[in-house]
């Protein structure tokens, strides 16, 4: 699902709402979770999941094509974990 695609589920579940404060609403939703995140600090909403960051450290991979080694930075990504009501509702 797209992100104008969850807005207009959005609209059609709320129709007293303007699409425009839908989509503000989401702008500083989705704003906030990456501020967040960018500061390192985990995020977790009740029966849906945890977003967190953990670093990867630098590594040396191969590079498939001709098989030489390559030097893969440490960086930094993001972690979902999914809540158990999300996990119900996808596994029945």
């Amino acid at each position: 699902m797209s992100k104008s695609e969850l807005a207009a589920k959005m609209a059609e579940d709320n129709p007293a709402l303007e699409d425009k404060k839908i989509n503000l609403a989401l702008e500083a939703l989705f704003a906030a979770i990456s501020d967040a995140l960018k500061d390192g600090r985990r995020i977790e909403i009740r029966g849906f999941g945890a977003f967190s960051v953990k670093a990867k450290p630098a590594r040396t991979g191969r590079n498939p094509r001709t098989g030489e080694a390559v030097k893969i930075s440490a960086k930094n990504v993001v972690h979902f974990r999914q809540g158990k009501d999300l996990k119900e509702r996808v596994n029945p």
